[in-house]
C-alpha cells in the first residue's frame, strides 16, 4: 500500500491549521484574564464610527485629533452611565426610609388578606412584622450560623475575586482608549494576516457582518426606546408618583435580559407598596410589566431586533437560551451579535453546499 505524500502547500495549511486550533484552546484557558480586553472591544467597535466622526469636525485647518476623539467619546459613554446612575440613586434614597416605615403596614395587609384563606387548609402563618421577627430570631438563628461561618471560611477567597473584579473593570477604560487610538491600525494589521487568495472572500463577510451587526444594535436601541416609552406612558396612567424614572430605567436597561427587567420590576413593587394602601397596587405592576414582558419578548425583539439580522423570532428566542447556557450572564448579552455572524456564515455554507457535487450528485 503506497505511503500518503503531502504537498508542500498541504503541509503548511496543515501546520497553520494546527497552530489556529491551539491559539483557540489558549483563548479558551485564558478566558478569565480576557474580560476586559473582550468588553473592550466590543465598546471600541460600538465607539468606533462616533470617534471617526468626532476627527472629521475642523476648527479652522486643523481637525481633532484622535486621542482626543476616544476621550471625548469616552467621556460622552461615561456620562450616559453617570446618567442612568442619577436616575436611580433619588428613587433609592427617596424610597429606602419610605419603605421601612411602610413595609410593616404592608405586612399587616397581607396577613389580613391571605389568612382567611390559608386557615381553610390548616396553614397557620403570621405574615405581620412581629412574626417575621419571630421567624428570623428563633427559626433562622442556626442557619445563620452555618452561613455566617461559611462567609468567613470564603472570605479570603471571595476577597481575591473582589479585587480581580477591580482590576477588570479598572482595566476597561485603559483597553478601550488604546483599542479606539489604534483601531484602523489593529484592523489593518489584522486584514494582512488573512491568506492573499481568501482576502476578497473574506472582506464580503467582514463587511456582511458589520452591517447586520449595526443593525442589530440599530434595532436594540429602537426596543429600548419603545419600551422605556410604554412603562412610563402606562405606570403614569397607573398614577406611581415614581413612574418617569422607573419607566425610563426598565427600558432602558433591557439590553441587559432579566437583570435589567428585574430591576425595574423591584423599583415598581417597592414604589406600589409605599404609595398605594391595598393590594391592587402589586396587582397593576403585574399587568403592567407583564405586558411589557410578553410585547418585549414576542413582538418587539423578535421583529425589530431578529428581522434587522435575518433571525425568525424562535431563533431569538432559542439563541437567548442556548448562549445563556453555554457561556452565563456573558452569553446572553452576545447571543443576538454572536447569531448574526452564526447567520452569515451559514447562509455562505449552505450555498457552498448546495453547489457541492455532494449535495447535486445522483
Amino acid at each position: 500500500m503506497p505511503l500518503m505524500t503531502f504537498t508542500k502547500e498541504q503541509f503548511q495549511t496543515a501546520i497553520w491549521l494546527l497552530l489556529g486550533i491551539a491559539l483557540v484552546l489558549l483563548l479558551i484557558i485564558l478566558g478569565p484574564v480576557l474580560m476586559p480586553f473582550v468588553t473592550g472591544a466590543i465598546l471600541a467597535y460600538m465607539l468606533n464610527p462616533l470617534v471617526d466622526r468626532l476627527c472629521k469636525v475642523k476648527f479652522g485647518k486643523r481637525s481633532i485629533p484622535r486621542s482626543l476623539g476616544a476621550l471625548i467619546a469616552m467621556l460622552l459613554l461615561l456620562a450616559s452611565i453617570l446618567a442612568l446612575v442619577l436616575i436611580v440613586l433619588p428613587v433609592v434614597q427617596n424610597e429606602i426610609p419610605l419603605l421601612q416605615e411602610q413595609i410593616p403596614k404592608f405586612l399587616d395587609q397581607l396577613h389580613d388578606y391571605l389568612e382567611p384563606k390559608l386557615l381553610e387548609y390548616n396553614i397557620h402563618v403570621k405574615l405581620d412584622s412581629a412574626g417575621i421577627k419571630d421567624l428570623i430570631t428563633t427559626r433562622l438563628a442556626e442557619s445563620g450560623q452555618k452561613i455566617a461561618t461559611g462567609v468567613l471560611e470564603s472570605v479570603k477567597v471571595g476577597g481575591t475575586a473582589v479585587l480581580g473584579l477591580i482590576a477588570n473593570i479598572l482595566l476597561i477604560p485603559m483597553v478601550l482608549f488604546y483599542l479606539l487610538l489604534d483601531w484602523h491600525a489593529i484592523i489593518n494589521r489584522l486584514h494582512l494576516f488573512i491568506p492573499r487568495r481568501w482576502v476578497g472572500k473574506t472582506t464580503d463577510l467582514i463587511k456582511e457582518t458589520d452591517d447586520l451587526l449595526a443593525q442589530y444594535l440599530r434595532g436594540q436601541l429602537l426596543v429600548m426606546l419603545v419600551l422605556a416609552g410604554y412603562y412610563s406612558s402606562a405606570l403614569t396612567l397607573a398614577g406611581f408618583s415614581v413612574a418617569l424614572p422607573v419607566g425610563i430605567l426598565t427600558g432602558l436597561l433591557v439590553f441587559i435580559p432579566y437583570i435589567g427587567f428585574g430591576f425595574g420590576l423591584c423599583l415598581a413593587i417597592i414604589g406600589a407598596i409605599l404609595q398605594f394602601d391595598a393590594m391592587h397596587g402589586l396587582l397593576l405592576v403585574a399587568i403592567i410589566y407583564g405586558i411589557g414582558q410578553v410585547m418585549e419578548g414576542f413582538y418587539l425583539t423578535p421583529r425589530l431586533v431578529g428581522e434587522r439580522i435575518g433571525l425568525p423570532p424562535l431563533a431569538v428566542i432559542f439563541a437567548l437560551l442556548a448562549f445563556g447556557q453555554l457561556f452565563g450572564f456573558i452569553g446572553i448579552l452576545l447571543a443576538l451579535p454572536a447569531s448574526a455572524i452564526t447567520s452569515v456564515a451559514f447562509k455562505h455554507l449552505r450555498a457552498l453546499y448546495y453547489k457541492s457535487t455532494f449535495y447535486n450528485a445522483s
